[in-house]
C-alpha cells in the first residue's frame, strides 16, 4: 500500500456504564476519498509522504475532521438553533447550544491552524522543522479548545437540550433522521432523536482524540532524541492521552447528574441546579454515615458538598472544605467555616475512594479547573492547601451571622489578614486567629441614630481590643490609651473634641471601661482641673480641684461630690478652712486667714448674688503668715504618693520586660504612628504597624553601648524615638505631665507635686533601662548584672537620665518654678533696674569692691570721659558667660556656666593684681552681685531654685554647692529694699 493510502491506527476504549460513545465504524467513502488524496503536488510528492508517514496521516485526520465539524455544523448544530424559547428552560437550552456551536466552531478553526502548519512542515521539511507543528508546538492551546467543547456538550446532556429541541420541532427532525444515520456509525434506526444527535455530536471528536494518540505515539517512537521536537511529542502525547481519560469521566458525570435532576423532588432540584454542576458520588451508590449530623444521602458535586437530611439541605462550598489528613479507622474528619464532621463507611475501601474523590474535588475547585485525570484508577492525590484566600458569609446565629469574611483562612477557620463585614456596615479590617480578631485591626461601628461610625484603631486578642488602640467616636470623641478583654483598661485618655459644647479630657487610669485610680480631667465648660483619685467612674477619694482662676481646693471627695473639711488657696493666697459646696464656696464653721496674717472664724453661707457672708471673730492682732504657710503651700504633697500615681503606665512597660520583651506584644505595648479617622474610613485597607525595628536589634544596641559615653548616646538616641520602648514611655509621661500642669493646671501650688513627678519619671526610666538590658543578657546567655544599690541607681538617674529627659519636662515644670517666685522676682527684677542706673566704678563702689580688685584697666576712655561715667565694661567677659545659664535646660550644664563665671571673676581679679588670686567668700560675693547684677537674667529666683531641687545629689557640699549658694546669696542681697536706692 503507498504511504498516501496509509492505514490509520483505530483505537476504541470498552464501553463505559451508561456511556454514550458507540464503537468505532469504517470511514465513509466520500471520507476515504479525502484520505487518499495526497496534500502535495508534484513529483516529489511521494517521496516526502515516504519519509514522513505519520505527519502525512495527521494532515489527512485533520482534513476529514475538519470536513466532519462542518457538515456536523450544517445539519444539526444550525437547526438547532432555531428553536423559539417560550420559558426560562428553553431560554436556558438555547443559550446553551448557542454555546456549544460557538465551541464547535472554535474546534474547526483550530483545526484549520493546524492543518496549515502541517502542510506548510510537509511542504518545506528542511526549514520548517517538527516543533512549528500547532499540535505540538500549540498543544496546550488546542487541549484548551477541546475541553471547553466538552464541557460545552456535557452541559447540553446534563440539562436535556437535545431533548427538548427535538421535541420543540420534532417534524423537522424526523425529516432530517436519514441523513443524521449517516454519519454514525454502529447505531441502529430505534435510537431515539436525540440520542442520535448527541452521538453525531461526541461521536467523530471521540474518535478523533483516540486517533489523535495513536498517531503521536507512532510519532514519539519515530522522533528519536531530537529535541526540542521529541520533548514536545511526548507532552503532546500525554497530554491527549489524558483527555481521553477526562473525556470518558465527563461523559459518565453528565450521564450520572443527568439521572440525579430526574429523580431529585422538584425542591431540591431547585435548590441545587446548575449547568455546570456535576456529580461526583451518591452516597446511595456508596454508603456513607455523617455525624454529629447524621445525614441521610450526601452528594458530592464538582463544586459543592451535599448533606440531605429530611427536608434540609446543607451545602458546602468545596473551596472552603478542610479534609483532615488524620484517619481514625473508617472514619475521617471534615472542617467548615461554621461546622465540622465525621464521614465514616463500614467498609475501609469506600471510606478511602470517599476521602480521596473528596480531596481532589477540593483540590479542582480551588484551582479553578479540571485535571488530568479527574479520578484515574491510582488512588494517589494531591493535597489542597491549608491556607487560602477566600470570602465566605456566615449564616450561623451568634455575632458573626450574616457577616462576609474575605481574606485568609486556615483549616476552617479565618486565620491572617482579611476584611469582616457586616450587613449593618460594621467593618473590621486586620488580621485574625484561629477565627478570633487577632493583632492590630482597625474596625468601623455605625451609629444606629446617625450617619455617623466608630473607629477603632486597635490592637486584639482573642476576638477582643487588648492593647494599645485610638478610637474615634462618631459623638466626637477620641480615646488613646489601652485596653483589656474589649473595655478600656489601664492607662488611657479621654478627650471630646474643641468644638464640642461640653469639652472635657481625662487622662488617668482605667478599670474595666470606668475611670478609677488615679486620673486627671480637665473641664473646659467649668474652667476646672480635677487631680486625684476615681473610683467606678465617680471622682473618689483625696483630690485637687485648680481653677482657671487661680483658686486651688484640696479635700476629699466621695462619689463625685465633696464630703469633709477641705482648705482652698485664692489667688491672693487667702486661705479657707472648711467644708466647701460643689462651686467651692465656704460653708458652715470655717476658717480664713488672710495675706496680712488677720484671721476670721465663724460660720459662712452664701446667698443669690450676695456673695460670700459670715458671722464670726476676726482676729487683727495675729502676725503675718509665714510666706511658705500660704503663697509657697504645696497641695497634693503626701496624699498621692509619687510611685503610685502613674502604675498605669509604668505597669504595661514593667509587664513586658518581664515576660521577655517578646516580638508579639511589642505593637501591643508601643501603639503606631495616628492616620486621621478620614483616611481610615476612605481607605478601609490593612494598614500596618510601624515600628522602631525588630526587639532583637534593640536589645543589640543596648549590649553595644554599655560604656558611660555610648550609653549617653544611645539613651539619647533612644529617648527621643516614640517607637522605641524607652522614647514611648517618655512620650506618654510627657502626656500625664503635659496634662496635669500645663494650661489650668500651670498653678504654683502644684509645683512641688510637678517637681518629684520629674525625678520619679528618671527613676522608672533607668528601671526600664535596665530591665532591658537584663533581657538583652538573658537572651545571649550572659551573666545578668548584680541589683544596683540606691545610691549607685541615683548617680545614674540623675548624672545621666535627669539631664537627657528634663527638656521634655521642662517648659510646663519651669513655668510652676516662675509662678511660685514671681514675687521674689519682682523685688529682684526691680533692684536689677536700680543698680543697672550705676555706672562701674560707682557700682562697684556700692557694693564695697576693694579698689584693688577693680579692673580699670578695662575701661576705654573717650574724649574728655572719667571712670565714673563708664558703664557695663568692667568683668565683661563673666557677665557673657553667666547669661548662658539660660540656654541649656540641664542642672548640671547650668552649674557648669555658674563655675566659668567663677573663674572669668577669678582669672580678671588675677590680670588686675597681675598674679593668680584665689577670691574668699568676702571678696567673692560683692564681685558676683556685679556679675550678676549686669547679666540682668530675668527669672533668677526660679533659674536658681529648679538647679537647686535638680541637682545631682553628689554635688552637694562640693564647688557647685558652694557657688549656687553664692548666686542664691547674690539673688537674695539684690531683693533688699537698701539695693532700691538711687545712685547720688
Amino acid at each position: 500500500m503507498s504511504p498516501a493510502h496509509h492505514q490509520l491506527p483505530r483505537l476504541c476504549f470498552p464501553p463505559q456504564p451508561g456511556q454514550l460513545t458507540p464503537e468505532p465504524q469504517t470511514v465513509s467513502t466520500r471520507e476515504r476519498s479525502s484520505l487518499g488524496r495526497s496534500p502535495l503536488s508534484g513529483p516529489e510528492a511521494g517521496t516526502l509522504a515516504m519519509g514522513r508517514p505519520e505527519e502525512a496521516a495527521l494532515l489527512q485526520l485533520e482534513e476529514v475532521f475538519s470536513a466532519t465539524l462542518a457538515r456536523i455544523d450544517s445539519l444539526v448544530l444550525q437547526p438547532l438553533l432555531m428553536l423559539e424559547p417560550t420559558d426560562p428552560q428553553s431560554r436556558e437550552c438555547l443559550q446553551l447550544l448557542q454555546q456549544l456551536r460557538k465551541s464547535s466552531q472554535q474546534l474547526w478553526k483550530v483545526t484549520e491552524e493546524s492543518l496549515h502548519s502541517l502542510r506548510e512542515r510537509l511542504r518545506h521539511p528542511d526549514a520548517i522543522g517538527l516543533e512549528s507543528l500547532l499540535l505540538l508546538d500549540g498543544a496546550d492551546r488546542v487541549l484548551q479548545v477541546y475541553m471547553e467543547y466538552i464541557e460545552s456538550y456535557t452541559s447540553c446532556v446534563v440539562t436535556q437540550a437535545f431533548q427538548k429541541a427535538v421535541k420543540k420541532r420534532s417534524d423537522y427532525w424526523r425529516s432530517r433522521q436519514k441523513a443524521l444515520q449517516q454519519q454514525l456509525w454502529g447505531m441502529t434506526s430505534e435510537g431515539s432523536m436525540d440520542t442520535k444527535l448527541a452521538q453525531v455530536l461526541c461521536q467523530p471528536l471521540t474518535r478523533h482524540v483516540q486517533e489523535y494518540v495513536s498517531l503521536l505515539r507512532s510519532l514519539r517512537d519515530t522522533a528519536g532524541e531530537h529535541r526540542p521536537a521529541c520533548e514536545l511529542v511526548a507532552h503532546a502525547t500525554t497530554l491527549f492521552e489524558n483527555l481521553q481519560s477526562f473525556m470518558r469521566q465527563a461523559l459518565d458525570q453528565a450521564v450520572a447528574t443527568q439521572g440525579l435532576w430526574r429523580t431529585l423532588s422538584s425542591r431540591l432540584r431547585d435548590a441545587l441546579y446548575t449547568p455546570a454542576r456535576r456529580l461526583l458520588q451518591d452516597s446511595q451508590d456508596m454508603p456513607l454515615t455523617v455525624t454529629p449530623l447524621r445525614a441521610e444521602r450526601v452528594l458530592l458535586f464538582d463544586d459543592i458538598l451535599v448533606l440531605l437530611q429530611g427536608h434540609n439541605v446543607h451545602t458546602f462550598d468545596l473551596k472552603l472544605v478542610w479534609v483532615d489528613s488524620e484517619q481514625n479507622g473508617c472514619v475521617f474528619h471534615l472542617l467548615t467555616p461554621e461546622e465540622e464532621f465525621f464521614f465514616g463507611s463500614k467498609y475501609r475501601q469506600d471510606q478511602v475512594v470517599w476521602q480521596w474523590k473528596i480531596t481532589q474535588a477540593v483540590c479542582q475547585a480551588l484551582r479553578g479547573k479540571k485535571d488530568f485525570p479527574l479520578l484515574g484508577a491510582g488512588l494517589e492525590s494531591s493535597k489542597p492547601p491549608i491556607c487560602r484566600s477566600m470570602a465566605y458569609t456566615f449564616l450561623a446565629e451568634g455575632r458573626l451571622c450574616q457577616a462576609t469574611y474575605e481574606g485568609e483562612w486556615y483549616q476552617g477557620r479565618p486565620h491572617g489578614k482579611g476584611t469582616l463585614k457586616w450587613p449593618n456596615g460594621r467593618n473590621h479590617v486586620g488580621t485574625f486567629c484561629q477565627g478570633l480578631e487577632h493583632g492590630f485591626g482597625i474596625c468601623l461601628v455605625p451609629q444606629a441614630s446617625e450617619d455617623k461610625f466608630d473607629c477603632y484603631k486597635c490592637h486584639w486578642r482573642e476576638g477582643s481590643m487588648c492593647g494599645y488602640g485610638i478610637c474615634e467616636y462618631g459623638i466626637d470623641e477620641v480615646y488613646k490609651g489601652y485596653f483589656q478583654e474589649g473595655l478600656r483598661h489601664g492607662f488611657g485618655v479621654l478627650e471630646s473634641a474643641q468644638q464640642a459644647p461640653q469639652h472635657c479630657k481625662y487622662t488617668g487610669h482605667w478599670e474595666r471601661g470606668q475611670r478609677d485610680g488615679y486620673g486627671i480631667q480637665e473641664d473646659s465648660d467649668r474652667g476646672e482641673l480635677y487631680i486625684g483619685l476615681w473610683q467606678a467612674d465617680q471622682r473618689h477619694g483625696p483630690g485637687v480641684v485648680v481653677t482657671q482662676a487661680g483658686v486651688c481646693y484640696q479635700g476629699t471627695f466621695q462619689e463625685d461630690k465633696m464630703v469633709g473639711p477641705g482648705i482652698l488657696l485664692s489667688e491672693d493666697d487667702s486661705l479657707f478652712e472648711g467644708t466647701f459646696t460643689r462651686d467651692l464656696t465656704l460653708v458652715g464653721k470655717g476658717k480664713v486667714t488672710f495675706p496680712n496674717g488677720f484671721t476670721l472664724e465663724g460660720s459662712f453661707g452664701s446667698g443669690a448674688g450676695r456673695g460670700l457672708h459670715a458671722q464670726g471673730v476676726l482676729d487683727t492682732d495675729a502676725l503675718p503668715p509665714d510666706p511658705s504657710s500660704t503663697c509657697y503651700r504645696q497641695l497634693g504633697l503626701g496624699i498621692f504618693p509619687v510611685e503610685s500615681r502613674w502604675q498605669g503606665v509604668y505597669g504595661p512597660f514593667r509587664d513586658f520586660v518581664h515576660t521577655g520583651c517578646p516580638g508579639d506584644l511589642q505593637e501591643a505595648l508601643l501603639g503606631f504612628h495616628v492616620q486621621s479617622s478620614r483616611e481610615l474610613r476612605k481607605s478601609q485597607e490593612y494598614l500596618c504597624c510601624e515600628s522602631a525595628g525588630r526587639m532583637e536589634d534593640i536589645l543589640e544596641e543596648l549590649l553595644q553601648h554599655r560604656d558611660p559615653e555610648a550609653l549617653q548616646k544611645c539613651l539619647r538616641k533612644a529617648l527621643s524615638n516614640s517607637l522605641h520602648p524607652l522614647g514611648k514611655l517618655l512620650q506618654t509621661l510627657m502626656l500625664t505631665f503635659q496634662a496635669t500642669y500645663a494650661g489650668i493646671g500651670a498653678n504654683k501650688h502644684l509645683q512641688g507635686l510637678a517637681q518629684e513627678e520629674v525625678k520619679q519619671h528618671a527613676q522608672e526610666l533607668w528601671a526600664a533601662y535596665r530591665g532591658l538590658l537584663q533581657v538583652a543578657l538573658q537572651r545571649k546567655g550572659q551573666a545578668l548584672e548584680e541589683e544596683e544599690d540606691t545610691e549607685a541607681r541615683d548617680r545614674r538617674v540623675h548624672g545621666l537620665v535627669l539631664p537627657l529627659m528634663l527638656p521634655s519636662f521642662y517648659s510646663e515644670l519651669f513655668t510652676l518654678y516662675l509662678l511660685l517666685h514671681e514675687r521674689e522676682d519682682s523685688h529682684y527684677s526691680q533692684g536689677i533696674t536700680n543698680l543697672s542706673l550705676f555706672p562701674d566704678t560707682n557700682l562697684l563702689e556700692f557694693l564695697d569692691v576693694q579698689k584693688h580688685l577693680w579692673p580699670l584697666k578695662d575701661l576705654t576712655l573717650t574724649t574728655n570721659q572719667r571712670h565714673s561715667l563708664v558703664k557695663d565694661k568692667c568683668f565683661l567677659s563673666a557677665i557673657e558667660c553667666l547669661q548662658k545659664v539660660i540656654t541649656t535646660m540641664d542642672p548640671r550644664e547650668k552649674l557648669e556656666v555658674l563655675e566659668r563665671t567663677y573663674r572669668e571673676i577669678e582669672a580678671t581679679v588675677s590680670r588686675v593684681l597681675g598674679q593668680e588670686h584665689k577670691l574668699p567668700m568676702d571678696d567673692l560675693l560683692p564681685l558676683l552681685i556685679y556679675v550678676v547684677s549686669r547679666a540682668q537674667i530675668q527669672h533668677l529666683g526660679a533659674e536658681i531654685h529648679l538647679i537647686r531641687d535638680m541637682m545631682d545629689p553628689i554635688h552637694t557640699g562640693g564647688l557647685f554647692d558652694f557657688l549656687l549658694t553664692a548666686l542664691e546669696s547674690c539673688y537674695e542681697h539684690i531683693q533688699k529694699k537698701d539695693m532700691h536706692r538711687s545712685p547720688r
